[in-house]
Parts: structure tokens; sequence; C-alpha cells
């Protein structure tokens, strides 16, 4: 596999501006909003965010993580046939506030209708919102982001990988091409 960078620090800096704008055009004072991050790097993004906002509107923005294991369409076919069940939290219900759901990476969509149904446990939210960081096509479900990032072109099995400073000591997206894409 060749790996290459499509995001560097820099334009991660960029990318995040530019996504929170977009937020901040449809929902102002950020009042009734709260971003609600995918398990894991879905939680990063939601929490760079949620400081971003929180620097421009002087404000402390909700901020929940959101695990999706037990929603998947596929935890049967898992090699050791359970999932892994992480940690979800919200601080508080989710009746009638506009969710901005953050994902890393948006691929097939299986991922983001298994974050739909689990949100419902917490609550029936006025709106709910996707922004993702990357959009890489290759849709399986009619799921289409209101907030992207970037879109990239992929080949169905190169791989995507976000990496952030909190966790992984730098800010980048990286794609591993698959041989012969």
């Amino acid at each position: 596999m060749q790996e290459r960078i499509i995001i560097d620090s820099n334009e991660m800096s960029l990318v995040l501006e530019r996504l929170f704008a977009q937020v901040m055009e449809r929902h102002g004072d950020m009042e009734n909003v709260i971003f609600v991050g995918i398990q894991r790097r879905g939680v990063d993004l939601a929490e760079r965010l949620a400081a971003l906002a929180g620097q421009k509107t002087g404000k402390k923005i909700k901020i929940g993580s959101l695990d999706i294991n037990l929603y998947r369409d596929d935890w049967t076919t898992l090699s050791g046939g359970m999932p892994k069940i992480g940690k979800s939290a919200m601080p508080c219900s989710l009746d009638n506030l506009g969710i901005i759901l953050v994902d890393d990476v948006l691929f097939t969509g299986r991922t983001v209708r298994a974050a739909l149904e689990a949100l419902l446990d917490y609550g029936r939210p006025a709106s709910v919102e996707l922004l993702a960081l990357i959009d890489r096509g290759h849709r399986e479900l009619p799921i289409c982001a209101d907030y992207v990032g970037r879109k990239i072109g992929t080949d169905k099995n190169d791989h995507v990988d976000v990496l952030f400073e909190g966790r992984d000591g730098i800010d980048a997206v990286r794609i591993s091409v698959a041989a012969g894409s």
C-alpha cells in the first residue's frame, strides 16, 4: 500500500474553521445545539469543534459521545462474535435539541445509520445534521452529510486515517491506496 497525506496540520486548522463557520451560519448562538461525536475520532472532532465554538461564542457548547457498536448491522459477523462495547455519554436529554452528529470519515453510511438509531435512546431531537471531516463516497445507504470538510475520491479498498494532535500527536488525514488502485 502506498500512503500519502491529503490534509496536513495547517490545512486541518483551516478545514475545522470552515466547518465551524458553516455550523454557525445555520445555528447562530449555538444555544440549543449539541455536538455528538461517534466514538472514537468523531468524538475527537466534536471536541475540537466545541472548543472552537467556545472560543468564538464565549459559551460552553454541549458535547456528547456515542458508541454505536450494539447498533451495527454487521455485529453478528464480527470475529469473536460479540461487539466491543464502548462508552456513550450525553450531558443532557436530547429532547428538542439540534444535534450535529460528528464523524471523521463518511464512507458507506452504515455507521451513521447505526448512530441515528442509537441517538433515539437519548431522547427525541428537534433535528439531526451530519458533519463529516472526510466524505470518501461509496455509499450503500442514502446518507448525505450537511457539512463536509473535504470530499475525496477513493477506491473501495483504500483506507483513510484521520489523525488528531490529542490522540496521535499530529493533525493529518492520510490515505493508504490499495495496490492496483
